[in-house]
């Protein structure tokens, strides 16, 4: 079960990484016209409907990206799959066509069949789709029908798949999203503490992937909270309860975290490092920190303490729940479409629910200060091997850094981590999500992890029995291109 889910974050990141265009697009729209949401410059105009293209068809984008994901080697046929069993659902369970079925006017037919052009749909066609591409892409039939054989008959089955599925939404569905909504609104009604609950429990899956799947129900529309789409004013307007914005408080908090939260967590390790290790840690804290600064992707930064200091990351966890909760309380709210980083940041200031970003810096200021505090205290109270605590990391990091600039880096790292998993005839199949490699082997008793740090990675983590992740970090997608080439 896990390594399926594994494979669904793994998926889903697909359709998110394009969303960071259409923050970018709105973003500088918003800056040209914050009044009139485009009313008044068809600049503006221009920009801020070209990202709600994306803002407001998540659906078809995760059905499509889930798919494909999903398919073996990502082949477009399971895409394709993914895109016709979304629309066969968008057909069969839409309002008009539950009430001509059911003989029940419009107007009665229950509301859950207005909500089915959602991400939680998206993603159900996208499993759908890549299964059957998985299961159905050899299939041969008799001469007279050769002509639908193999991939041909993806389509085909993935049609009948879909409507079997959609005879048992005609009952079920109406139950499941009652259920959700009812999740959602007991989350909403604890306000600024259901957002920090929501927050903790985010970091605590960071290590499983899993993270991905708690973010769809607050981030999308999976339970009508849909924090992104209502943040940057697609066909979802801002929410307000009792005249304040709820909109933004699963994502606002994040931002002094890890624009501010880690790089002072990251300073603490640096300063209680052993005074011969702190040139060689150094560079490993400085990258990770820039990177959580910049772009909100934190893992590189999470995963250099996450193993060596479980307590440590449990504190972690905690005081993003503690920073997300006093966010949440305040008269601030900003958001994102990638990530929590000051380049997300930026770009949110005129959004439809951007409410003072500016108090992001003071809470920011003051995240620094309490994950400096926190983790120099932990570091040294209890002697906790954080970076540099070590006795092996100069041996570590003089050998990665050697290589950081050679013309072949990405295929010296893919070599090494090779290495480190025990070889090509280890190595039953590989992907890669934001920063990860993901990977099944054959033997996971023979993995070398030491060889595996070896080439600039942040970690390795064991989700399963054979499934592998190590963590690369921003630059995965040539690494993993590399690995590729190595195992053929």
């Amino acid at each position: 079960m896990m390594k399926h889910l594994q494979k669904l974050g793994r998926a889903l990141m697909l359709p998110v990484a394009a969303l960071p265009v259409a923050a970018i697009l709105m973003g500088i729209g918003y800056w040209i016209d914050p009044v009139g949401w485009g009313a008044n410059s068809a600049i503006s105009a221009f920009l801020i409907k070209s990202g709600g293209a994306l803002i407001d068809n998540m659906g078809i984008l995760f059905a499509v990206g889930v798919a494909a994901g999903l398919s073996d080697k990502n082949d477009g046929t399971g895409a394709m799959a993914g895109l016709v069993s979304w629309l066969v659902f968008q057909t069969i369970l839409a309002t008009g066509t539950v009430s001509m079925l059911s003989g029940t006017p419009v107007e009665e037919v229950n509301v859950a069949f207005s909500k089915i052009n959602s991400q939680f749909f998206g993603i159900l066609s996208g499993v759908i789709g890549g299964m059957t591409y998985n299961k159905f892409k050899d299939t041969r039939l008799p001469d007279f029908l050769s002509f639908f054989s193999g991939k041909r008959s993806v389509a085909i089955v993935t049609t009948v798949v879909t409507l079997l599925a959609s005879l048992v939404l005609f009952f079920v569905w109406p139950v499941i999203y009652t259920a959700l909504v009812a999740f959602g609104e007991g989350i909403i009604s604890l306000g600024a503490v259901g957002a920090g609950i929501y927050a903790f429990f985010n970091r605590l899956l960071i290590p499983t992937g899993l993270h991905h799947a708690l973010n769809s129900v607050f981030w999308f529309d999976v339970a009508e909270i849909s924090d992104i789409g209502r943040f940057w004013g697609g066909d979802l307007l801002p929410q307000l309860i009792n005249g304040t914005s709820v909109t933004g408080i699963y994502m606002t908090g994040f931002f002094p975290v890890m624009m501010f939260g880690l790089p002072g967590g990251a300073l603490a390790m640096y300063h209680t490092a052993k005074d011969k290790n702190k040139k060689a840690v150094v560079g490993l804290l400085a990258a990770a920190a820039l990177a959580s600064f910049f772009t909100g992707v934190t893992e590189p930064m999470e995963f250099a303490f996450m193993f060596l200091a479980p307590g440590l990351y449990f504190a972690h966890a905690l005081l993003t729940g503690v920073f997300v909760t006093i966010a949440a309380m305040l008269p601030v709210r900003a958001g994102f479409n990638f990530s929590a980083g000051f380049v997300d940041w930026f770009l949110s200031f005129k959004a439809p629910g951007a409410v003072n970003p500016w108090i992001i810096i003071p809470l920011g200021i003051a995240a620094f200060a309490v994950y400096y505090l926190v983790f120099r205290f932990a570091i040294e109270k209890w002697n906790i091997l954080t970076p540099g605590r070590g006795e092996d990391m100069e041996e570590v990091e003089e050998t990665t850094t050697s290589k950081s600039n050679t013309n072949h880096e990405y295929e010296d790292i893919a070599r090494l981590i090779l290495d480190g998993l025990g070889g090509a005839d280890n190595i039953k199949d590989v992907d890669y999500c934001v920063t990860r490699l993901r990977l099944n082997v054959n033997d996971d008793s023979i993995i070398d992890e030491a060889t595996i740090k070896r080439a600039k990675t942040a970690g390795v983590v064991k989700v399963g029995k054979n499934s592998i992740q190590v963590v690369v970090g921003p630059q995965v997608q040539f690494v993993a291109e590399e690995f590729k080439k190595l195992i053929k």
